[in-house]
């Protein structure tokens, strides 16, 4: 059996066609990864987007969980930003909470300044108006007035 020519070119153009179906088919593009989706939030909008339209698919294409994954990381990382900023404006107002109250401890102790008792004004005692005065010495009377006889000591200051 001899091929002839009219065979040999029928299976050539069998041959490119098949080749030239395959290569019009759909390509399988690899998934993208969560760090893409990360950098990317475009593509993560409309992967979200597109997984949402199809719940079923969603559960197993591998695009959808990546999304899904990124989308998580992405609230955490957002947490965490948000627990910082928190945390420096409490330190924030806690230390201008802390100034104002030394403010006001030092106004304090300045309305109360320590008694310097060196340098107090004298003040002049005076006797008391009611105190009897003691009984004046008599030729019969030898005996020294006593302590207790008219009244209490009274003690006299001079001012310098």
């Amino acid at each position: 059996m001899t091929i002839s020519t009219k065979s040999i070119v029928a299976c050539g153009c069998l041959v490119a066609a098949i080749a030239a179906t395959a290569a019009c088919g759909p390509k399988r593009v690899p998934p993208m990864t969560v760090s893409d989706l990360m950098e990317d939030r475009v593509t993560l909008d409309g992967v979200l987007m597109k997984c949402n339209q199809d719940p079923s698919k969603a559960r197993t294409d591998a695009d959808c969980m990546n999304a899904r994954i990124a989308i998580n990381r992405l609230a955490n990382q957002n947490e965490a930003a948000e627990e910082a900023k928190r945390a420096e404006e409490f330190e924030r107002s806690r230390e201008k909470l802390r100034l104002e109250q030394e403010r006001q401890r030092q106004e304090r102790a300045a309305k109360m300044k320590p008694v310097d008792v060196y340098h107090l004004p004298v003040m002049p005692v005076e006797p008391p108006a009611a105190a009897p005065a003691p009984a004046p010495a008599t030729p019969g009377n030898t005996a020294p007035p006593s302590s207790d006889a008219g009244g209490p000591p009274v003690v006299r200051q001079t001012n310098p």
